[in-house]
């Protein structure tokens, strides 16, 4: 039967493997695994791991931006169409603008695109068609007239409406010596002078007899209202456009809601003009 030494069982009961120097299992593992990472720890590797670096003068973290607060890198085909139109639109009104100063291209021409300033505002119009409805004796011309008075008193209405809204300023190149104008005038978009013509162009060709060569100058009228409107610097081209087609649908709105004669002899008693 062998014998055993006490230092033989001495080094039986130590743990095997070495090189613990005599220290348990237990405290040997609880050694080798790393502590838990204190919370502020875990804030600054989450601000890292977003790409944010403290600032060098006070050491703080920059705060994270909302989403919706950040910029789209990638902006919709809608916004960039918007943006290249804005952009060829302010181009071509400013190469188009030859009549804004004396000291442009065609400055020795402004005074006639003056006066065609003036045969579109809203004062000689509606002065006009206010004196033709006092002066005419004639049911069907009173008829007429009342309604094409009605139509440029609604066009001065839904054009200072939509200026209000949108409130698009003038071109830079303009200069501001415009004749009797409002506090809305200071906008640009639609061009009143535009829509007025457009308007009355309908109006005229739909509701006078005219011969051939009355109608050709009637739509000739039109479009150098529209086109003078951008040579003086007074719009842009899109304001111009816009503004024609505001006019046709506004005669289109005319045309829907006409005064019969029943209803004029009404109100033309109401007014006291008969």
């Amino acid at each position: 039967m062998p014998v055993h030494s006490p230092n033989s069982r001495n080094r039986e009961r130590e743990p095997k493997g070495g090189g613990g120097g005599g220290r348990p299992l237990g405290l040997l593992q609880r050694a080798a695994t790393p502590e838990p990472p204190s919370p502020r720890h875990r804030v600054v590797q989450q601000l890292e791991a977003a790409g944010l670096r403290p600032d060098s003068a006070s050491g703080t973290y920059p705060c994270p931006q909302p989403e919706e607060d950040c910029m789209k890198l990638n902006p919709s085909l809608l916004g960039i169409a918007l943006r290249s139109l804005l952009a060829v639109d302010l181009w071509l009104s400013k190469r188009l603008g030859v009549c804004a100063t004396e000291d442009s291209a065609w400055g020795s021409a402004r005074p006639i695109m003056k006066l065609i300033e003036v045969t579109g505002h809203a004062i000689p119009w509606i002065g006009g068609t206010l004196y033709c409805l006092c002066k005419s004796d004639s049911t069907a011309g009173h008829e007429v007239l009342l309604n094409l008075l009605l139509a440029l008193i609604l066009d001065l209405v839904l054009v200072g409406i939509v200026k209000s809204l949108v409130r698009r300023r003038r071109p830079s190149h303009n200069k501001m010596d415009m004749f009797a104008t409002f506090s809305v005038d200071r906008y640009s978009f639609p061009s009143g002078h535009a829509t007025r013509a457009a308007l009355g162009g309908r109006f005229f060709l739909n509701h006078l007899v005219l011969a051939i060569p009355l109608r050709v100058l009637v739509v000739l009228w039109v479009c150098v209202v529209g086109l003078s409107r951008v040579m003086l610097g007074r719009h842009n081209v899109t304001d111009v456009v816009c503004g024609f087609m505001m006019g046709y649908l506004q005669y289109s709105l005319v045309e829907y809601t006409w005064l019969s004669s029943s209803n004029l002899q009404t109100f033309l008693r109401l007014c006291g003009l008969k």
